[in-house]
């Protein structure tokens, strides 16, 4: 099966259009809602819009979904989101019911942690040494001092204990929640709790532990806060270094990181999967049924380098409510747009450049949606992928997938695969988050630095003219030798690392993102801000969606689920035929 591209957008003008529906954010929730407006069942009450058009800043859709072929490798390789899970309900309907035809889901490989490293605090071993030890009823030991009672746990299995004992330490989630988490041997945790199930815990969960936070609600906790009162300072230093994300550890929404680590980073049982040809196709298919319900461009449109810049009410007597202006970015030039209802479907920073709170004509409101977009957490993070000759990471030591974890601000590399016809390999050298952005960015070209870009190198498979095309998208030369000196520490001198001869990178904290991924905040009642959000004032057909405030951050799926609550809510559609009907989509 061949990839889907995405499709061309145009990047004109056409001052004066007139909308039903204006969607700004060619993200993928944006792109669900214009395809599901035009094709979605409609309730009893349902009125179908005639005109839905899609705007997006950038010259290209998927927002921070991006698939990426490098030069000699006909393999994708992922530079934002890459992976989803079984239980996201809403992407595996689409992808193996909906659009079967078009695209192919393969599993996306963990690999051996035989054949994976950790490197903590200059202590070099592999990653499945807590395990084999665990099974010699031996105790491992790194170069934390951690509590007695924790040592010899892995990161996973220390967080599921945190979150074990919280859990069990409440009398009112014993009573109503009897056997759903369970001990059943050292070392082993489960929590079969639905999400559902979740929903009802995260508000009432009340903390129990002698000192500061003892009868506080777990809402109102960060995790930081609750992680030290747990287990100490080195312990918490430990589970943000080893666990491989120091966004999983910030001090955000102690309820809300319950559900998020044992559902996926903490379950060792977790099965993840992607797309043959790139993750990027969910958005590209969206896209490409989307502008099929009409060929003509009338009712459904792409507009691409079109960006929103303010919206401001029609006047009296008009049948459309707002009015858009739009800036072109080839022309430089701006335009104007009437749309009757409006969806903003952009993350927490975008959302704040365009002062989204000001398009609200009830100071009331107005405040409540200043409030309400600090209720989450932008999360910087950093990709790096280089390209080499051949998987030196197989030959040396074995592994054919996964990831291996550092405490160097690389953070992660994942060993991503080798084309299946030749020997040229992807490596995403750095991934990493929160507090080792700043190390990368300082490494990044700017008007005050200028920093010479990586020069590819020709080989048998990448010829010079196609690496010419990729230059202007090179990592500076200085980065990726950083990058290689780290890979090399991590590995250790007995597994060579060769010169890549290709880069690729990006920083997802860069202006309209913000960041990779968002959280919630302590203390915010994420069950009122979720609907709040979708439509901040009844009065107005202003709406907001997208994955920052969903309950279930970070991921494709929050963004499908925030996108269709609204539309069944607001816009009258009626529950997707090919969706489960008892699939819960969360407050």
């Amino acid at each position: 099966m061949s990839r889907v591209n995405p499709p061309a957008m145009d990047t004109g003008m056409d001052d004066g259009l007139q909308l039903d529906v204006a969607i700004i954010g060619a993200g993928v929730s944006g792109l669900y809602a214009g395809w599901r407006l035009l094709v979605g069942d409609l309730a009893p009450e349902g009125t179908r819009p005639e005109t839905v058009h899609i705007f997006e800043l950038s010259e290209r859709l998927g927002g921070r979904i991006e698939s990426v072929f490098l030069p000699g490798i006909s393999l994708a390789a992922e530079i934002g989101g890459m992976r989803y899970l079984q239980s996201h309900e809403i992407v595996n309907s689409l992808i193996t019911k909906v659009f079967e035809q078009e695209v192919t889901p393969i599993d996306f490989p963990l690999g051996d942690d035989g054949n994976h490293y950790r490197y903590l605090r200059g202590q070099r071993f592999k990653a499945n040494e807590w395990e084999n030890a665990q099974a010699d009823r031996r105790t491992y030991k790194t170069r934390y001092f951690l509590p007695d009672a924790v040592v010899g746990f892995t990161s996973d299995q220390l967080f599921n204990k945190i979150i074990y004992d919280v859990l069990m330490a409440d009398p009112w989630f014993r009573e109503r929640y009897p056997g759903k988490a369970t001990f059943t041997a050292p070392y082993d945790y489960a929590f079969t709790l639905t999400a559902r199930e979740w929903d009802d815990v995260k508000p009432n969960l009340t903390y129990h532990n002698t000192g500061p936070y003892d009868g506080l609600k777990v809402n109102d906790l960060g995790f930081w806060n609750l992680i030290k009162d747990q287990v100490g300072q080195e312990a918490y230093e430990f589970l943000s270094v080893a666990g491989g994300y120091y966004s999983n550890t910030i001090n955000w929404n102690a309820a809300e990181a319950f559900p998020y680590l044992v559902g996926d980073f903490s379950n060792a049982e977790v099965k993840y999967q992607t797309l043959a040809g790139g993750y990027d196709q969910v958005g590209n298919v969206l896209a490409r049924r989307f502008l099929a319900q009409d060929p003509s461009g009338k009712r459904a449109h792409l507009w691409g380098q079109n960006g929103l810049r303010r919206i401001d009410p029609a006047p009296g007597g008009s049948p459309y409510k707002y009015i858009l202006t739009v800036a072109n970015a080839q022309s430089g030039k701006s335009w104007t747009v009437y749309a009757k209802a409006v969806v903003l479907a952009m993350p927490r920073r975008a959302l704040e450049l365009l002062e989204v709170d000001r398009f609200f004509a009830t100071p009331e409101v107005s405040e409540q949606v200043r409030k309400n977009l600090d209720s989450v957490i932008s999360e910087p993070s950093f990709k790096l992928l280089m390209g080499f000759e051949s998987p030196w990471w197989h030959a040396e030591f074995n592994a054919l997938a996964g990831e291996s974890i550092t405490d160097l601000p690389m953070r992660q590399c994942y060993y991503f695969g080798t084309d299946p016809s030749n020997s040229h390999s992807i490596l995403l050298a750095s991934y990493n988050d929160m507090r080792t952005t700043p190390f990368w960015s300082a490494l990044m070209a700017s008007p005050q630095r200028n920093l010479k870009r990586f020069k590819p190198r020709a080989t048998r498979l990448a010829s010079p003219e196609s690496l010419a095309q990729v230059e202007s998208l090179q990592a500076p030369a200085v980065m990726v030798q950083e990058a290689v000196h780290q890979l090399r520490e991590l590995h250790g001198p007995e597994n060579p690392v060769p010169d890549p001869y290709v880069s690729y990178f990006r920083n997802w904290t860069e202006d309209p993102y913000g960041g990779g991924y968002h959280a919630w905040q302590a203390g915010v009642s994420v069950r009122e801000v979720m609907p709040f959000m979708r439509r901040p004032d009844p009065a107005e057909r202003l709406h907001i969606c997208g994955e920052a405030y969903s309950d279930q951050q970070g991921w494709v799926e929050g963004a499908f689920c925030e996108a269709e609550k609204m539309l069944q809510a607001h816009f009258g559609l009626a529950w997707p035929s090919w969706l489960d009907s008892q699939y819960y989509l969360g407050w």
